[in-house]
């Protein structure tokens, strides 16, 4: 083998590992596929409406307690039952 043939071989590998990575690259990131949003995309904003449904119950203000009534912190076994 001569010289340039060698040299041709040595930097095939580099070259090929670097156009295989670049390659890799734009199939996983679509960099050429893109989309801009903000651009192409249509947002259509409504006004919201409540119903009759929707009424105000209660109004919370700091805490009151510091436990949750009707809560099962000491009963573990209640909580946790097995297969």
């Amino acid at each position: 083998m001569d010289i340039e043939t060698v040299l041709f071989l040595l930097a095939l590998g580099p070259i090929s590992g670097a156009a295989f990575y670049w390659l890799m690259h734009r199939h996983y990131r679509n960099t050429d596929k893109s989309h801009a949003y903000e651009r192409e995309t249509a947002v259509e904003v409504l006004a919201l409406k409540g119903t009759e449904s929707d009424r105000k119950i209660d109004v919370i203000l700091g805490t009151r307690a510091s436990r949750i009534e009707g809560d099962n912190v000491g009963e573990h076994r209640q909580r946790v039952r097995p297969m």
